[in-house]
């Protein structure tokens, strides 16, 4: 059964600290924050139960004078020390544990040759090097494991070649060492696993880790971790999150998260370490704008890009529901993409930002953005403005019927959405409640409605409007705005636009302001 677990002292707590029913513990936090020092600390309070693996250790001479009792390197030295047989002079961890299983496993045989000897009936034993060799063939199903005159060999299905580990890939070593040195670990034992992804490749790493906890059932399995979509996937796991450490006092700022709380996105523990609000947003960081502008406006937040809307919205959602453990606020930004009124006020109101622009685009072209970038190319920006508005308000004159018509089919896919979530005994029943849908709905008066609203936006010359419901992609090339600023083409005016942004200037706190604003961010400071 799991043990329960005394974590190290916690800063500003004079309670001891205990893990009840621990199975998987992870140790995640920030470079500095002391979080080896952390699990250091935890080994140490597990007196004689405490029993490490670390692969990059163990692929390299140990130089060290400390030996841990029950670990790898003292069964080897004590196996050395009783043994009859020559001795060996392994200086790694690795080749100390080949050294022991082979012993193991000649004295097993030759205890089953005496008992034979003596008419006894006995099944041929089952060592701890057959399960690491049958495993290990598992893992690397083309590679063969041989055992010559008391060495273990290797082959592989595309050669005749026999090699010894010395030609082992280190993601074969490290795997052949878990594999065979937590089934040396003490029973109830809890074994602190530094670094589980060094040398093994992401494809295998959460089954891998999955068969050697099963293995052993009885254990405590700590990881000491950087992969952090790996610690989200231990299923019976307690997340243990370093901040920061105190060393005057031994003590930790550390938080627990209860295994009852499911770690569904490797994104929340991405971020853990940040020390700054979280902002969400669509799109990536190499290719959308999103992902160049964001960062650039919000300087205050920790700006991650998902790619999806729904992705964003979720990630918000989750990662607000545990505020509790991480204390970090978090936001989220998407397109308007055809939302009504209330839609964009639903999603604020679970702190999903919706710009005043139907989409990222169209904040290039708000009025402030534009005065400013041609402020700062030397331009009018009164005159150049008017001119972009001109152009924006005639490319939206002759797409008012199809724009209007993309709205109403994104208003009724959702009602539709909404209303026939109802169960129906038979067919006829769902035909009815369509056609009804259809009279209810109304998508022709809808249609009409939008198409008088957006004539009043023409009539009044309303831009900031036409920027709210106007959802064309080649709008920021067609308006001219690049050739009005003495550019050459839409993506010398982005790279304008963020390259005025990376300074303090005036003209980089007008577009922050402009941008916020259509965020409905009145505050400087937001």
């Amino acid at each position: 059964m799991p043990m329960e677990l005394l974590l190290p002292k916690k800063i500003n707590s004079t309670e001891k600290m205990v893990l009840t029913d621990a199975r998987q513990v992870t140790v995640i936090g920030a470079n500095g924050s002391g979080k080896t020092r952390f699990c250091n600390q935890m080994m140490k309070l597990c007196g004689d139960k405490a029993f490490r693996l670390c692969a990059m250790r163990a692929m390299f001479p140990d130089t060290s004078a400390e030996v841990l009792p029950g670990s790898i390197s003292d069964i080897f030295n004590k196996l050395n020390e009783s043994t009859p047989l020559l001795k060996s002079l392994a200086n790694t961890e690795f080749d100390k544990l080949v050294h022991i299983m082979l012993t193991e496993e000649f004295h097993d045989l030759m205890s089953y040759k005496a008992h034979l000897l003596m008419n006894e009936q006995l099944k041929v034993p089952k060592t701890k090097l057959d399960t690491t060799v049958k495993m290990w063939q598992e893992v690397f199903p083309k590679n063969k494991v041989l055992r010559e005159n008391g060495k273990l060999l290797f082959s592989n299905e595309d050669s005749t070649d026999q090699y010894s580990s010395l030609r082992l890939s280190d993601g074969e070593k490290a795997v052949l060492y878990y594999i065979g040195a937590v089934q040396y670990a003490m029973p109830g034992a809890v074994v602190l696993v530094d670094d589980p992804e060094t040398f093994i490749h992401s494809s295998i790493m959460t089954p891998l880790w999955n068969v050697i906890e099963e293995i052993r059932p009885d254990c405590t399995f700590v990881y000491n971790t950087h992969n952090l979509e790996f610690a989200s996937t231990r299923i019976d796991n307690h997340c243990v999150w370093v901040k920061s450490f105190d060393p005057a006092n031994m003590a930790w700022d550390y938080e627990v998260m209860n295994s009852s709380i499911h770690l569904s996105e490797s994104i929340y523990l991405e971020i853990l370490g940040s020390r700054k609000p979280v902002l969400f947003i669509e799109g990536d960081d190499t290719h959308s704008i999103d992902g160049k502008l964001y960062p650039l406006i919000f300087r205050d937040y920790t700006v991650k890009p998902l790619g999806s809307c729904n992705k964003v919205i979720e990630c918000v959602r989750s990662f607000n529901n545990l505020q509790s453990f991480h204390h970090l606020n978090s936001w989220g930004i998407v397109d308007r993409d055809r939302r009504d009124a209330k839609e964009v006020e639903y999603l604020r109101a679970k702190k999903i930002l919706v710009p005043d622009v139907a989409e990222v685009e169209n904040i290039l072209l708000l009025e402030g953005v534009i005065k400013a970038v041609a402020r700062h190319r030397k331009k009018n920006p009164d005159e150049v403005f008017m001119r972009v508005k001109r152009s924006v308000l005639r490319m939206f004159s002759s797409e008012l019927r199809q724009q209007a018509l993309q709205h109403v089919r994104h208003r009724v896919k959702n009602d539709v959405e909404k209303r026939i979530d109802k169960r129906f005994t038979n067919i006829g029943a769902l035909e009815e409640h369509m056609v009804d849908l259809v009279n209810e709905i109304d998508p022709r008066s809808i249609y009409e409605g939008l198409c008088r609203q957006f004539h009043t936006y023409l009539q009044n010359g309303d831009y900031a409007s036409v920027l709210r419901v106007f959802n064309q992609k080649s709008m920021l090339p067609d308006c001219n705005v690049a050739g009005l600023m003495g550019l050459s083409d839409k993506k010398s005016y982005i790279h304008a636009v963020l390259g005025i942004l990376k300074t303090d200037g005036p003209e980089a706190e007008a577009i922050r302001a402009a941008i916020k604003s259509c965020f409905g961010l009145t505050n400087p400071e937001a």
